[in-house]
């Protein structure tokens, strides 16, 4: 027996939506919270702003690199969808303690790497499941899932930046990194069913056709339109969050609980505006809202430079946090709006792939700026990304699903 939506009994709303939303937050819990320790791992290993950057681009590669061949892999595999995601638990457990107990830098790339091949793997079978079974509310369910990793991203810098003063960088990775064993079991037993057809038998298109989706795909030049939205967005908060956390430790001397504070803070007004985003994306249309979004993020980024000290300063991050996170469910759902159903990880993962690899070179250009010309010059190139972004978007000839 099946839902109307087609996905097992067990499998109904109340099982997916908030199971998604707890695996997605520890992900985000463990990244965020590396992020603040960046002041903490540069001392430890003596490391330039562009070495610092070069841990977040580790993240992007290694997140580019499973994208592409992950997104026609998960398609094909949809029946173990399940397996994987409780997979993904328990590998990002393993790179958050290899990054805990590295010796050296190197070694912490390799863990930072394991972390985010995990991360980008879990965002396929995840987003597809979602964008199948609610395919009427497409850009709110995918915005419950982002709530989740949003939660993740708010909690673990205020946590993690308590905690700092009693404990050191390399024991929270440790401690952070048992919690996701114990989620991989329970996800196991959780997501069995998800992915399967409703009559057990597997449906979808073969290897071959899924190559020749995917050399479509490249052929689309709205969807190249939304890959480069994706990675110029991606650019942008690559950029942020390896510069905020040095510029609001070596800058303005603020405490390894006050750092953690404004990390969260950046991600904290999101909560609540990103399911709101995503419904308004589904009833008004995807260009309707991202476009004036890309816009604020723009706008608030160019005001950290007159408030850029106390309460001012505050104010301002929460304000840029309004839209910096809520923006990227509406890019998913606007890929999922183009490419079909059967192969929606593929066209995921083609977008996913090319805007990584665009990312990963925007935080060693932002730790080199910050290093040779101050903080300001790095906010300038983050509004600018956010404007062009905008921009493109704006003339996207977006039709299905997004409403144009």
């Amino acid at each position: 027996m099946t839902t109307s939506t087609g996905q097992h009994p067990t499998q109904s709303s109340a099982v997916i939506i908030p199971g998604l939303a707890i695996g997605h937050s520890v992900f985000h819990w463990v990244i965020q919270s590396f992020v603040v320790v960046l002041p903490e791992i540069q001392a430890a290993f003596n490391l330039s702003g562009v070495g610092v950057g070069g841990t977040l681009s580790a993240r992007e590669i290694a997140s580019g690199l499973i994208a592409l061949p992950g997104g026609v892999v998960v398609d094909v595999l949809r029946r173990y969808w399940g397996l994987l995601l409780a997979a993904c638990l328990g590998v990002a457990a393993l790179g958050s303690l290899a990054m805990g107990l590295s010796p050296a830098y190197p070694l912490l790339l390799v863990g930072m790497g394991v972390v985010a091949a995990s991360h980008s793997l879990w965002h396929l079978p995840a987003q597809a499941s979602l964008s199948h079974h609610f395919p009427e509310r497409r850009g709110l369910a995918l915005s419950f899932h982002g709530v989740g990793g949003s939660i993740g991203d708010v909690a673990g810098p205020l946590v993690t930046g308590a905690l700092l003063a009693v404990l050191t960088w390399r024991g929270l990775l440790n401690i952070y990194g048992a919690i996701p064993l114990f989620l991989a079991v329970l996800a196991f037993f959780l997501f069995r069913h998800i992915g399967r057809a409703r009559d057990g038998q597997e449906t979808g298109a073969s290897v071959s056709q899924r190559v020749d989706v995917t050399k479509q795909l490249f052929r689309n030049p709205v969807l190249w339109g939304l890959t480069i939205v994706r990675g110029l967005r991606g650019m942008a908060l690559v950029a942020l969050v390896t510069v905020l956390p040095l510029y609001l430790d070596h800058d303005l001397e603020l405490s390894t609980f006050s750092r953690g504070f404004h990390i969260g803070l950046l991600i904290a007004v999101g909560l609540v505006a990103k399911p709101l985003a995503g419904h308004l994306s589904d009833r008004w249309g995807r260009r309707q809202v991202l476009v004036p979004g890309l816009v604020w993020s723009c706008v608030m980024a160019l005001a950290l430079l007159p408030f850029s000290e106390g309460v001012a300063l505050s104010v301002v991050i929460a304000a840029l946090g309004l839209f910096l996170y809520p923006d990227q469910p509406i890019v998913v759902a606007s890929v999922f709006d183009v490419v079909g159903r059967d192969v929606a990880n593929t066209g995921m993962g083609v977008v996913s792939c090319i805007a990584f690899f665009m990312s990963a070179g925007s935080s060693l250009l932002a730790g080199w700026l910050y290093e040779a010309y101050e903080f300001n010059l790095v906010v300038y190139y983050i509004a600018g990304l956010f404007a062009v972004a905008a921009l493109i978007f704006a003339v996207l000839p977006l039709h299905r699903g997004g409403h144009g």
